[in-house]
């Protein structure tokens, strides 16, 4: 399945009949899975799209919720300003989902969710309490203001 990202050139490498790909936030080659696969283009897509590759924390657990997302970014004061959940591109993501992800903004109080497959990319945002789920990778220079 063909993902809706940009081209970056990854580096991969097998050991003993396993792929693996680095991670340019942690710094170390991870096990290549359909899941990771959608993560890293979702990092690299992020920051090309003018997102601060230091603000970026990957797999990191919230205390308010204790929850573990897959990544997630940190505005200038250090506190949570989007959340960023990855999934493999077989998951389809379907209205339940897309609540389910959308409920994560007032528990976490942050304006900013991504939901991606690496196909279908949801931008969810919340901001007075009114939710809008745009169906698009977001932009730096779209979402900063």
């Amino acid at each position: 399945m063909q993902l809706k990202f940009d081209n970056f050139n990854f580096q991969v490498k097998s050991e003993n009949n396993k792929n693996f790909i680095f991670d340019v936030v942690r710094k170390k080659f991870l096990r290549l899975t359909p899941e990771e696969w959608v993560r890293q283009h979702t990092i690299h897509q992020l920051i090309k799209n003018g997102f601060s590759a230091n603000r970026l924390s990957v797999e990191r657990t919230l205390p308010l919720s204790k929850k573990r997302y897959d990544a997630v970014y940190y505005n200038d004061d250090g506190r949570p300003w989007m959340l960023i959940e990855c999934k493999a591109p077989s998951i389809k993501i379907n209205e339940q989902t897309l609540n389910q992800i959308a409920s994560y903004l007032q528990l976490e109080d942050v304006p900013f969710v991504l939901l991606t497959n690496g196909v279908d990319h949801y931008t969810i945002k919340r901001e007075n309490k009114i939710v809008e789920v745009i169906q698009d990778f977001p932009n730096f220079s779209n979402v900063s203001h």
